[in-house]
């Protein structure tokens, strides 16, 4: 029982905290009475269930988890970067508690349900829809890359079990209206497991289908034009193959860029390798999120993060496997 207690305490401190940190922008950056008034009602709630023997079964000194840090809490890019950490802080912590409660306290558990559908509505007010498409596309560090397959929702659903959170729709040969309606399935798929879908080079489709963007080549539909038709909120990223192709797809103000081919690989026939120096070159210009790409898979992912990859985008590694959902965790594991 003092295990349940240690972690109620812990996600009972960070719900407030995070709570804390929203209140204080509402109050202080949008001069917002209501907003902040609503995180202090919430702040408040959480401390009503902050019982005395969930405090005292803490034990800071030997928490492993106090020691654990990951490389993008140490910086944050703007305040809406702020927002979106604190209220997923939030939210995860919120779950956590609503899971561990219904132990011995159903009443909390219910309670820390609410609370959380109420942090759902404090985040749709706080942060429009293109910055939270930009938050979890800054935070999905593993992306697939469909290929045709005779399973492929199956597959693609495996891996978004296994914490996939980013699927690009690749598919060249086949007639526009079995694309569409795969890209649909797919699409709604992804919405299910809240990750991003994007669509390759078919911009009519991606508006089709409600798709969060598309992903374009160098030759593909213009960037400016794409960016017209599916709207500000869209995401839009772009292959390039030398530190040339770079420049242009930074000029074309995309969201994000694919880096590659790392290695040689048939889903790219005629394109040469780029090797680790195109990875390396890209790790030192860039801080948008940037995906290597070409090739890649669970056995050679740490060669390619030690030329300075902190993301990348894969193929055949998920979609050629037997058991997709265990390889995205160990890909996952690995860049984590």
């Amino acid at each position: 029982m003092k295990t349940i207690y240690r972690i109620l305490d812990a996600n009972l401190d960070r719900a407030r905290e995070g709570m804390r940190v929203i209140e204080e922008w509402c109050r202080f950056g949008l001069e917002s009475a209501t907003l902040a008034a609503q995180c202090k009602d919430l702040r408040q709630e959480l401390a009503t269930w902050h019982k005395d023997e969930f405090k005292s079964a803490r034990n800071t000194v030997t928490d492993v988890g106090t020691h654990l840090s990951h490389a993008q809490e140490s910086q944050r890019r703007d305040i809406q970067a702020v927002l979106g950490a604190n209220l997923a802080r939030v939210q995860e912590a919120l779950r956590v508690l609503e899971e561990y409660s219904k132990i011995d306290f159903p009443e909390m558990g219910q309670a820390m349900k609410q609370m959380r559908y109420q942090v759902y509505v404090l985040e749709s007010a706080l942060v429009s829809k293109r910055q939270r498409n930009l938050q979890k596309l800054d935070q999905a560090l593993l992306y697939l890359v469909t290929m045709p397959s005779p399973n492929l929702l199956e597959t693609v659903e495996s891996c978004l079990k296994g914490g996939l959170s980013l699927v690009q729709y690749r598919d060249k040969d086949i007639n526009d209206g079995e694309r569409i309606a795969i890209a649909a399935k797919l699409c709604e798929l992804c919405h299910r497991y809240n990750a991003l879908f994007l669509v390759n080079d078919r911009v009519d489709i991606a508006l089709a289908v409600g798709a969060d963007g598309v992903h374009l080549g160098q030759q593909d539909f213009p960037i400016h034009e794409a960016r017209k038709l599916l709207g500000a909120d869209a995401i839009i990223g772009q292959s390039t193959t030398s530190p040339e192709e770079l420049e242009i797809a930074l000029n074309n103000h995309v969201d994000y860029v694919g880096v590659g081919p790392v290695f040689a690989t048939p889903t790219k026939p005629g394109k040469a390798a780029s090797g680790f120096e195109y990875v390396e070159y890209a790790n030192q210009k860039l801080s948008m999120p940037w995906y290597a790409i070409g090739g890649i898979d669970a056995e050679n992912l740490g060669d390619v993060m030690k030329a300075g990859a902190k993301r990348v985008a894969v193929v055949r590694s998920l979609m050629s496997v037997a058991n997709p959902e265990l390889i995205t965790q160990d890909l996952l594991k690995q860049l984590t």
